[in-house]
């Protein structure tokens, strides 16, 4: 489920209609960090660059410190928030068309990924819970979206937790993560970490036996990347599991012709940090 919905939220840090609202509110195009930073950390309100960094945990905090909080002197929350929601209406108009969002097929996944959404705990969980906390928008294609996008938050802050559990810090969640081969590094050289950081993660990841010499991972390595994987799909299961078997299966094959256009759009990078590509 997670693998259907990813590309539904996704589109608003790729899609021009989202750069367009960003440069409208003042953020600029060239760059898409800023609007990123503000999309995402919104929902939390005009907080500071240390609780944006816990909360999005694999970003450097010099990285987060050059966006947050510069990006609430450019537009408050409120404004960011209703931008964002004109970007994915924008968006999804011009990548699903007029029929698709106003037929009963997404009026009926909206309905369903909500009551998902609506059943997921929020327990120790600051980004789903900051989103649950939101109006929900009319729209099915919108209510859709906030779903999409609670429900992501809150399988990744559980993912923190589970990383937390397994004794990797920020840096070293990245550098476990490319070692088993699940992205290339050079993909990760948005987060912002320096030369020295990375390395310095490698070398505890080391010491732990964890990667190589060559900086892949051990059997070790791979084996709490493995837990790490298994105890976040653990955490994330409440949702699906209050929602039952026939209904999330259903919404599986609702979204099955949405995510067929957003992921074949192009529009999605193929190598990012998300775990989704091309198609």
């Amino acid at each position: 489920m997670w693998h259907l919905l990813e590309p539904l939220h996704s589109v608003l840090y790729y899609a021009p209609e989202a750069f367009d609202e960003a440069g409208a509110l003042g953020y600029g195009t060239a760059d898409r960090w800023p609007s990123y930073f503000a999309w995402r950390a919104a929902a939390l309100g005009p907080v500071g660059p240390v609780r944006v960094a816990s909360a999005f945990y694999g970003f450097s905090p010099e990285k987060v410190a050059r966006h947050v909080p510069a990006a609430w002197e450019v537009a408050t929350p409120a404004d960011v928030l209703a931008a964002r929601l004109r970007a994915v209406d924008r968006s999804y108009r011009t990548l699903l068309g007029a029929e698709v969002l106003e037929g009963p097929a997404l009026a009926e996944a909206a309905g369903l990924a909500r009551r998902a959404a609506e059943s997921a705990g929020l327990e120790g969980r600051p980004l789903a819970a900051a989103h649950a906390e939101l109006p929900w928008p009319e729209a099915p294609h919108l209510v859709l979206w906030q779903a999409a996008t609670i429900l992501r938050e809150h399988r990744g802050d559980g993912h923190i937790a589970a990383l937390i559990a397994a004794g990797l810090d920020p840096a070293e969640s990245l550098v476990s993560f490319a070692a088993v081969g699940a992205a290339a590094a050079h993909v990760f050289e948005t987060r912002g970490w320096s030369a020295d950081a990375w390395n310095a993660a490698g070398e505890r990841l080391r010491a732990r036996g964890l990667v190589d010499a060559t900086g892949l991972a051990t059997d070790a390595g791979r084996a709490l990347r493995a837990e790490v994987e298994r105890r976040t799909d653990e955490l994330a299961a409440g949702p699906w599991e209050a929602l039952g078997a026939e209904d999330t299966a259903r919404l599986a094959d609702l979204l099955g012709g949405p995510w067929l256009t957003i992921v074949g759009s192009g529009l999605l990078p193929g190598e990012n940090t998300l775990g989704i590509g091309k198609g």
